[in-house]
C-alpha cells in the first residue's frame, strides 16, 4: 500500500477522527473507504452520462424499464 500525504484543515481532521472513533475504526481506513466511494460515485456518474442517451433511445428511463428488459 501507499502512502498519499494531503493537507486538511483542522476540523475536517476533528471530524474524521471524530467518526472514526464512533465507528471504532482508524481514521486511516474512514479516510480510505471514502476515497474510495467518492471515486466509485465519479465513475459511475462518467459512464451513466454516456450511457443515458443510448438507454434513452432504447425506450430505458426508469430503473423499472432496465429491470422489465433484462427479465426477457
Amino acid at each position: 500500500m501507499t502512502t498519499f500525504t494531503i493537507r486538511l484543515p483542522d476540523n475536517l481532521k476533528t471530524e474524521i477522527e471524530k467518526v472514526a472513533k464512533e465507528e471504532k475504526i482508524p481514521a486511516g481506513q474512514l479516510v480510505r473507504e471514502s476515497i474510495d466511494r467518492y471515486v466509485s460515485i465519479l465513475r459511475f456518474k462518467r459512464i451513466r452520462k454516456k450511457v443515458l442517451p443510448f438507454a434513452e433511445s432504447q425506450g430505458l428511463i426508469t430503473d423499472e424499464d432496465v429491470f422489465k428488459t433484462l427479465k426477457r
